[in-house]
């Protein structure tokens, strides 16, 4: 059996994500071990369109709709995290600290 790509891992990670929270590339990194490639997960949350992967609960570290242009429409990312629950002015999620899930004190270690 193949070991899954770095994107796939990403993919698995995301799924787990709970209905009305988020993440930040940067912890999903962290998560898997790759401390410095928050820059990587957002490449894979750009490509994830086609995964069935909820990549509109994935944002920035301040909470930063960055990853909203990949989105069809104008707001479809704020939309999709309004629907869920979360308030978000001016790009930004309200009470960020609120709404943040951690995958290392959520998840079992993938090591």
């Amino acid at each position: 059996m193949e070991e899954p790509n770095f994107f796939d891992k990403v993919y698995q990670v995301a799924k787990q994500i709970p209905f009305g929270r988020v993440t930040s590339y940067g912890a999903i990194a962290k998560y898997l071990g790759a401390v410095r490639s928050a820059r990587m997960v957002g490449w894979a949350m750009n490509n994830s369109h086609t995964k069935d992967v909820p990549a509109h609960r994935v944002v920035n570290r301040n909470g930063v709709l960055t990853g909203k242009h990949h989105f069809d429409g104008t707001n479809l990312m704020q939309q999709l995290l309004e629907n869920e629950g979360v308030k978000v002015v001016d790009n930004q999620i309200i009470n960020f600290k609120d709404h943040f899930w951690d995958p290392g004190k959520e998840l079992e270690s993938p090591y």
